[in-house]
């Protein structure tokens, strides 16, 4: 009977150790994690909640970005979003063409949007070619 409780108990817990594998190997933010130390684009939103932020990795830069719900013709969609960084040097490097990519991608999720950079994102945008 103990033997029996044994090997229930062994196959419990290597159930638990695999469960828990999976779960870190999917789970976003350590995903997110990745991309900027390799400095890949990575994307991380849940389209279907408009009060959670998105987050995206390019080129080493974390970006958070807030979703405003509004409506539009026929429906509520995401309207306005802001786009911020948390660590302004980690913008060393990025050019207006990497920001009109972001831009892109983030329409192509939400085509309904407005998107705002925030300071000192939108100094660059602002500035004119010379």
């Amino acid at each position: 009977m103990i033997v029996v409780l044994f090997r229930i108990l062994i196959l419990v817990s290597i159930a638990l150790l695999i469960y828990t594998w999976v779960q870190y190997y999917r789970n976003p933010q350590r995903k997110l994690r990745l991309a900027k130390e390799s400095k890949e684009f990575y994307f991380v939103d849940e389209a279907n909640n408009s009060k959670k932020n998105l987050q995206f990795v390019y080129k080493g830069c974390l970006f958070e970005g807030e979703k405003y719900l509004g409506t539009t013709e026929d429906s509520f969609e995401v309207v306005n979003i802001n786009i911020t960084v948390n660590d302004s040097l980690e913008l060393r490097g990025l050019t207006r063409d990497d920001l009109y990519f972001l831009e892109n991608e983030i329409l192509l999720r939400y085509p309904y949007a407005k998107i705002t950079w925030k300071h000192p994102i939108n100094k660059l945008l602002l500035t004119t070619l010379e």
